[in-house]
């Protein structure tokens, strides 16, 4: 989600009809709920119960790609944007899942996977969006980023 826009920096102002400034948002909203959400969502994980809190973040993920796909301004791309951010509340409490699922012997490696295919996926993920950017429409970023959070979703609600 973070790298999600990163190719569309340069076209953001012409894209949605504001000055680069203002078109800066896009990025530093996403940055400062994901800052916002990422501690809260693991102290509500440990009181509310890791999946019912992994089903809430994927919401606003969900919400805020789709109000993204829409926006023609970017007022609601940054409102969007924030949304995705509260979402990110899904990788402490995963994290912090694994605790409570697997055994001491594998919990290292697993931990060490989940934060690998952080990384790997903002590696693959901003090639992803620059080549998706220059072939399609830039909405598509978001219906896909959309479509994922809702699988996401799906597989939390029969596995988790």
């Amino acid at each position: 989600m973070q790298t999600l826009v990163v190719p569309l920096i340069g076209d953001l102002p012409r894209l949605l009809g504001s000055s680069p400034s203002d078109a800066s948002w896009v990025i530093t909203a996403t940055l400062l709920a994901a800052a916002v959400a990422t501690p809260v969502a693991g102290r509500l994980g440990d009181t509310l119960g890791k999946r019912t809190v992994l089903l809430a973040s994927t919401v606003p993920l969900i919400a805020g790609s789709v109000v993204c796909a829409l926006s023609d301004s970017v007022v609601p791309m940054i409102v969007g944007r924030g949304l995705q951010g509260l979402g990110m509340g899904v990788v402490p409490v995963g994290i912090s899942l694994l605790r409570d699922v697997l055994p001491p012997e594998r919990l290292g490696g697993s931990i060490a996977l989940m934060s690998a295919s952080m990384g790997v996926g903002g590696a693959l993920g901003l090639p992803f969006s620059a080549a998706v950017a220059e072939h399609a429409s830039w909405r598509v970023l978001f219906w896909v980023a959309a479509a994922l959070s809702a699988v996401v979703a799906a597989l939390i609600w029969r596995l988790v």
